[in-house]
Formats: structure tokens, sequence, C-alpha cells
């Protein structure tokens, strides 16, 4: 447990009990609506109060400008970032004829709860107004996980013991003011009133908006409509206008009575489309809304989440807040992805404009892997898109001199947006990310037409990429020098190791991938020939090891660089890039997030166990978690090499991230890799799931703090139960044929029945430390007396 949070600890919600406006942006990150098309940030009802108004569609961006202080050849020449689009949310209330603000009058009591069961945020609020008139307000809110352009609010007010009269302003509210986010003027000059007014109309009870933008040339549509309940004489009109398209519903409330709106909102964008289609588009979805009604919104909505967390529940059993910690998660990472379909799943999901809405290999290999084992459809659309944006990659990779592609460091639409060139241009580990995320999808799903098309063209460009980019030494070794590996502590290294061993898996993945589809890997220009160059390259990677001191290096000559002062850093000099040149960090031995301990995890079997000890506690004393990609991972290896206390530590600090702000920046977004890293510290860390050329592979071994944990994840058309207690393991089959797996190297057919199996005992370990002032967070907050 990491010490008490803003939120009341239960296992299926996300419970707050006050207005905190300290903390406005933090909730509304979490309190986030999305489905993978619409995002909607938790924003109060009436609008005001906030910190961060925000709404947002996958991937519809506007072009900005890159700052250079000095341009360099490949670098960029505009940047993408997310757009605020219409914001649906809005419903303001006047009570007589005072504006509810919670900044004013009484609040008596306030309550938003978020059901991870349900997918529906819902709110209570009891409020008296400055002239004395008291109305109790409920609302209810989802964005659909069924209708993939449909959101609803059902908002419900009810006077207290005076009669009121009550108007409720219902909006659609396009190019809202947003806070500043940076000092580039250009920037906050290109991003401000990004919307172009196009077409704008009205009935009796609802509006549409159609806009555009300047410099990418997108277009969407907002559409709303409205279902009124209320006493006799309830009075119902609407308006528009080119940016606000406005529904007011006035009436009389006697004490005690109610009057009721549901608000369907629709949503769409497209590049391609005509503005009379898109219209016609959304109106055809609230359509369907209207037509399903708020009680079918709420059924399919529950009966989805049903079927999802049946196939991909975390039990955790002695930690309650690490529970909901899991399924918070599990909840917001289904968000970010399950209606993507052919978009990205950006960094921040839909839930802030966090790193201008980009997508990075955090996708790929946090997110990815999670998806394929419980959502494989979300999983295989985020691969299609990589897919469809392959010529982009390859245009890419001409212009910086290479064959194949070059996928983007950070991108939303597929084009490079990183104006940091040791990232944007020598990250090449990107493309072996894409990769490996492919081969670990078809080894989860089995699914072959997906691996023949998608996995095969992906496959065979990024192969081409390593051939291009490396090459034969003297000594016939096959090296990759010049690159970016997931440390930018350590820009423009050679032999990256953990480049290197993913690319040496990539390169094996398109062989064996194009010998098995040859008539298809033909039609891409692949011959034998250059299969065999794939194989051989694979056969002679280097692979950098320090004999001398027993481990493997992060890259060459690494281990000889001088040690970080840790010691002489104060804790408020972290995290180390904001307060230290480049060219101080690039030359020490310290590391940003893990990096070579990241390559045990995903490459497993190229360590001796070893070999994964000694490395995992040489690289733990000079890893300062400068990253919230790093703890899940060092927890992860921490399980594996039998630091059971310290996998604990990691997987609550990553659990907490964002439920307690840890890193301080949770209100421009959530951490939806680190979210998915809260799954794998389970799954992978406790649970031992590896992928290996064996087959499916499980090592669970329970930390002290832990008195349980059960799993199920989705396995080649398969659900499967993996429960751990301290001593034991049971597996067993909830659907489909029996499987053959390796519980601790040892080979078991699991069916319908339980089968239990002994965990033997790890053991001693030396103990690790980590960089002074950097230990984990729960061990910092338990010496200051506040875990």
């Amino acid at each position: 447990m990491i010490g008490s949070g803003p939120y009341a600890i239960e296992p299926w919600a996300v419970r707050e009990s006050s207005v905190d406006l300290e903390r406005l942006g933090v909730s509304e990150s979490v309190f986030t609506l999305a489905n993978g098309h619409i995002g909607l940030r938790g924003n109060l009802d009436e609008g005001e109060p906030h910190e961060l108004p925000g709404t947002y569609l996958n991937s519809f961006c506007e072009l900005r400008p890159l700052p250079y202080a000095e341009g360099g050849y490949g670098y960029p020449e505009s940047g993408q970032a997310i757009v605020n689009v219409t914001n649906g949310k809005l419903i303001r209330l006047l009570v007589d004829d005072e504006p509810l603000d919670v900044r004013y009058g009484q609040v008596v009591d306030h309550e938003r709860v978020l059901d991870f069961r349900t997918g529906v945020l819902t709110r209570e609020l009891h409020w008296t107004s400055p002239a004395g008139k008291s109305i109790t307000l409920t609302t209810e809110r989802l964005v659909s996980l069924v209708q993939r352009s449909i959101a609803a609010i059902s908002y419900t007010v009810t006077a207290g013991d005076q009669p009121v009269q009550l108007v409720l302003q219902s909006e659609l509210f396009a190019n809202e003011e947003l806070p500043q986010s940076g000092n580039d003027p250009r920037i906050e000059a290109a991003l401000a009133r990004p919307l172009v007014p196009e077409i704008h109309n009205n009935n009796t009870t609802g509006a549409t908006l159609l806009h555009s933008l300047a410099g990418t040339g997108l277009r969407m549509a907002a559409t709303m409509e409205h279902d009124v309940q209320g006493p006799a004489g309830t009075e119902t009109h609407s308006s528009s206008s080119e940016n606000i398209g406005r529904t007011t519903v006035i009436g009389r409330l006697a004490p005690g009575r109610s009057v009721r709106l549901v608000k369907y909102l629709a949503y769409g964008w497209s590049s391609r489309r005509s503005l009379p289609a898109l219209n016609d588009q959304v109106r055809a979805a609230i359509t369907a809304a209207r037509y399903t009604g708020w009680d079918g919104l709420l059924d399919e909505q529950r009966e989805y989440l049903d079927d999802f967390w049946a196939s991909a529940d975390v039990e955790v059993e002695g930690d309650a807040q690490l529970q909901q910690a899991v399924r918070f998660g599990l909840f917001h990472v289904l968000q970010a992805g399950a209606r993507a379909e052919g978009r990205a799943i950006p960094a921040k999901g839909l839930t802030g404009p966090g790193y201008d809405g980009h997508t990075f290999w955090d996708t790929e290999t946090f997110v990815l892997p999670m998806l394929s084992h419980t959502v494989p459809d979300a999983a295989a659309h985020a691969l299609q898109w990589r897919r469809e944006t392959l010529p982009l990659a390859e245009e890419r990779a001409q212009t910086l001199g290479f064959n194949g592609a070059a996928f983007p460091w950070r991108t939303i639409r597929g084009q490079e947006c990183s104006g940091y060139w040791p990232a944007g241009t020598a990250a090449l580990h990107v493309n072996a990310d894409i990769a490996d995320a492919v081969l670990r999808h078809v080894g989860a799903t089995g699914d072959d037409e997906f691996e023949r098309t998608v996995g095969l063209e992906l496959l065979t460009a990024t192969a081409r990429l390593w051939r291009s980019v490396g090459h034969h030494d003297g000594e016939g070794g096959f090296r990759i020098d010049g690159v970016t590996g997931p440390d930018e502590y350590s820009a423009i290294a050679d032999n990256n190791l953990f480049t290197n061993l993913m690319a040496q898996r990539n390169l094996r993945g398109a062989a064996d991938v194009c010998r098995r589809y040859a008539e298809e890997a033909a039609e891409l220009g692949v011959d034998n020939e250059e299969i065999a160059s794939w194989q051989d390259a694979a056969d002679a990677m280097v692979v950098p090891f320090d004999a001398k001191r027993g481990v493997h290096a992060q890259s060459e000559n690494f281990t000889d660089h001088a040690l970080w002062d840790f010691g002489g850093t104060p804790p408020e000099k972290y995290p180390l890039l904001l307060h230290f040149p480049y060219l101080d960090l690039y030359r020490k031995q310290v590391v940003k997030q893990a990096d070579l301990v990241l390559a045990m995890q995903l490459c497993p079997e190229a360590f001796t166990p070893a070999q994964k000890q000694r490395n995992f506690a040489y690289y733990e004393q000079i890893t300062v978690r400068d990253s919230s990609l790093s703890a899940a991972t060092q927890g992860v290896m921490a399980a594996e090499t039998g630091h059971l206390g310290l996998a604990y530590e990691y997987l609550c600090e990553t659990g907490m991230l964002d439920l307690n702000d840890l890193a301080g920046n949770t209100a421009h977004g959530l951490h939806i890799a680190a979210l998915s890293g809260v799954w794998s510290g389970v799954v992978v860390g406790f649970g031992g799931m590896r992928h290996l050329k064996a087959g499916l592979s499980f090592a669970p071994r329970l930390p002290e703090e832990l008195s349980r944990i059960a799993f199920m994840i989705r396995w080649r058309g398969r659900r499967l139960r993996v429960e751990v207690h301290p001593g034991e393991a049971r597996y067993r089959l909830l659907d489909g044929a029996d499987l053959e797996l390796l519980h601790h190297g040892e080979r078991l057919t699991v069916g319908k029945s339980e089968v239990g199996a002994h965990i033997p005992a790890f053991g001693p370990v030396e103990p690790v430390r980590q960089p002074v002032g950097r230990e984990p967070l729960v061990r910092r907050l338990r010496a200051a007396g506040l875990g």
C-alpha cells in the first residue's frame, strides 16, 4: 500500500466524495470516459470550474510549428497536436436566476463515482444557491463501447423544499478557451480557436455543428438530441450559430418534483468525406442511439464490460488499494483502445492533451501485450494502423538513407513529429518494438490470417531497415551503431543491447514468416537471398558483455563510463533532464528508465538466470526512474530474480501513479502505458508469464504482502484462469481445447478441471540497492511515516 489518496478505496470503482478545486485537473483525467474514438474528460457538467476542458476524437489533430534553434537535414517541418473538439458535455443550470457553480452558494454534499463494471460516471450533488434555494442534481454519463460514435448523459434536477424555476442550457460549444500550455506563442497561435466553422443547424430538440481544420484539412461533426421529462408547462427550444448549438429547457418545479434531460451525442470526423456525408453520418448515429434509448445504452455497456471482465479481470488479495489500482488500469487501457479501429492508441489515451496526443513505442511494448491477451481485436486494429502508415515510414527511411521502414518516434497520423533528433532519428528501436508486438500478438492469438497480411508486411519492412542500418564488422559481428535505446540518458550509442536483441528477434521473425508465406513474401520482393541475409545478421548480432564485471553492457563501453554522483544529487534535481545538460548525462552511468532490464523481460531466453541476477543488481543501482515506464519493468524483473518485496513496491508505485498523481502531471492525462504496466506487474511479474520457444510458460511466486492473485488471459481461442497462492498455482481452462503449458519448467496439460502445481521456493538472494534518494516510493513513504 502506498498511502491514502484522494479517492475512497473500493474494488470496482473510484469514488470522490467532495470537490477539491486544487485537484480538479487530476480528477478530470481520472474520471475521463472514452472508447478509443471519443474521449470526454471528467469535467463537471456545468463546465466551470475546470482546470482543463477536453473533448477529443482519436487522431483528429492540427499541424503546429516545430521550433528549432538550428535546423538540420531530415528534421520534421511541423508537428501534430490533438485538438480539443466541440464540447458536448456542457449542461448549464440556472436555479431561479442563479447559475449552478460549486464555488458559490453551499455544496451540502457532492459525490462522483466511476464504476468499472458499468462504464458509467455518476454524480450526486446537493446544492443551495446563494439565495437559499436547494436542489439535488443526479447525473450519469457514458461513452458507448458498443456504439462507437455515441456518448450520452442523463441529467436530473429535483427541487428541494421550495418551488424553483429552472433553466437548463444543454450545449455544443466549439473553440473553448484553453489555458496556455507553453511558452512558444507560435504554437499557442496555431492551436487557438483551431476549428473553422462550416455548417450549423438545429431542430426543436437538438443541433449540429460541423467544423474543419485549416492545416490538416480534417473535418468533424458533432450533433446532439434530447429527451425531456418534466411537469406540465415545461418548454424546450433550440438554436445554433457557428460555434454554439444550444437546447434550452425551462420549467417550474414544485418542492420534491423533478425534471430529467437525456442528452445524446454523436461525433465523427474524416479526411475524405464531404461535409454533407459527415452530417448524415452523425445524424444516423444519433438516430440509432435514441432508438436504443438510455436504458438500452446502459444495458449494452454493462454487457460489453461483463464480457471484458470475464476474460481480463485480475484479482489481488492482501492489498485493497492495489486491487483498485489494477482494475482502474485495466478499465482505462480498455477505454484507450476498444474502438480505436484503424487509429493509434496515444500515450495519454483520450484523457488529456499530454504529449500533444502522440503515440510512441509505449503502445507496442506496454499496451498491446495486455490487449492481445484480453481484447485481441483492439490490439490487431492498433497494428493495422501501423501497416496503414507504412508508406510514410518507408518514405521516412528513404529520407534517412535506409531501406525498409523507419517508423516515427512520436506521431498522431504517421508522420514523424519529434524535433529532438536523438529520438526522432536515432531511436530506431521503435521498429523492432512494432515487430515484437506483431510476433507476440500472433503468438497469443494464433491468428494466421493476421500474420499472413498485416504481420508479414510489418515484419518485412522492419527487417529491411535493420539490414540497412547495421553492418558486419571485420570480425563478422553484426553491429548497429549510433542509436538511442529506451534509456534517453544514453543517446547515440553503439550496439545498444536492447536495440540489438529486439532487432535480432525482428530479423528472425521476418525470416520465419517469409519462409512460411513464400508466395506472399515474393510479392513484396523478398527472395531467399534476402531471407538468408536477415538470418546471418541475426546470428551474428553483437551483444555487449563486460567480462570484467560479469554483466551485460547497456551499450558498447557503457560500463566504462564514469558513475553519476547520486549522493551529491538532491531530490529536487530530479528528473535529471530538467536540471543537467545532456552532455553530462550521456557521459555517465545513469539510466533514466529500464533499458537492458527491459530487454531481459522481452527477450528472456537471451540471458541465463545467473546473468539476469547480476544484470538486475548492477542496473538497479544506477536507474533513477525519471520515466513513468520504468517501475513496471523493474518490478517484473525484480520478481523473476527473487526480489519479491521490491517487485511489490514497484507494482504499488506503478499502480498509484495516476490515482495519487505521483508524477505531478496526471492533470494533463493518464499514463496509459504505466496503467498497462500494472497488469504486467501482476501477470508477467508475479504470475511469471512468458512466451518461450517451448510454449506458454508461467513461473508464479507471491510476495509476503499478497495472499493470492488470480487472473485470466486469452490464448489462441481459449480462456485460461491462473490462481496463485503462496505455495501452489492452479490452472483451469474456461473455454477451448486442452492446453499444454510450462509451470516452472515442468510441462502441464490443462483442461476444464483445475490442475494444481507446487511452487518451488526461491533461494536466498543478495539485496539490491537503488541510487540514493531513488528508492521505491513505497519505501520512502514508510520511512517518512506516511505509508
